[in-house]
């Protein structure tokens, strides 16, 4: 708790404008270095079994310093944010994250990724489910309504029964197939020649 005050104590200091650039620079100086060894308490407990307190502790110092990107976690608060330069460094955007290889984007890539894992979606089986109990729902219903309409047709008279009758005694009945011999090629050529003959004949007469 006592390296806390110290940081909020000089923190408040470091607002006032006034105490000139050299005295910013060391307050500024001062609170970065009270904050690595917060960081280092905190480690050190961590490492001994008691509770983190980088997540659990108050973050409200860090969130009043600035970090310069680049700048490995060096912050600037109060008034050394106005220094001439940091303002243009604190604007300035964070770099890229490095790009990954590609050996890395394969490791991100699973069954799912190629859809071999669509079946077990939660969400689109409940929904398949529930369309083919309808689909069947409506099969068995529109079986028994057939059936119920041939029972009542059956029941009804005897002209159905009589066409099928007929129709069944249609089925029964011998094909007869009528067999018309098929004039081979030299028998067509020899009538065609006797009939030139005979046309020739009469017009001679």
């Amino acid at each position: 708790m006592q390296i806390i005050r110290e940081i909020a104590k000089k923190v408040a200091q470091i607002k006032n404008a006034g105490l000139g650039e050299f005295m910013i620079r060391d307050l500024n100086d001062e609170i970065n270095k009270l904050l690595r060894e917060k960081g280092d308490w905190e480690r050190q407990i961590r490492e001994l079994g008691g509770p983190d307190y980088a997540k659990v502790g108050p973050r409200m110092l860090d969130h009043k310093g600035k970090e310069v990107p680049g700048n490995r976690g060096y912050k600037y608060f109060g008034a050394a944010k106005d220094f001439p330069g940091v303002r243009e460094l604190l604007e300035q955007e964070p770099p890229p994250p490095p790009r990954k290889t590609r050996a890395e984007l394969m490791k991100d890539i699973d069954a799912d990724y190629h859809g071999y894992r669509v079946d077990d979606d939660s969400v689109l089986t409940p929904l398949e489910q529930n369309e083919e109990r309808q689909a069947i729902g409506n099969a068995v219903a529109d079986w028994k309504l057939k059936k119920e309409m041939s029972i009542d047709g059956k029941a009804e008279g005897s002209d159905s029964d009589e066409d099928e009758k007929q129709t069944s005694e249609e089925l029964l009945q011998p094909k007869f197939i009528a067999y018309v011999p098929v004039p081979s090629q030299r028998e067509v050529e020899e009538a065609l020649l006797r009939r030139k003959k005979t046309g020739t004949y009469r017009e001679i007469c």
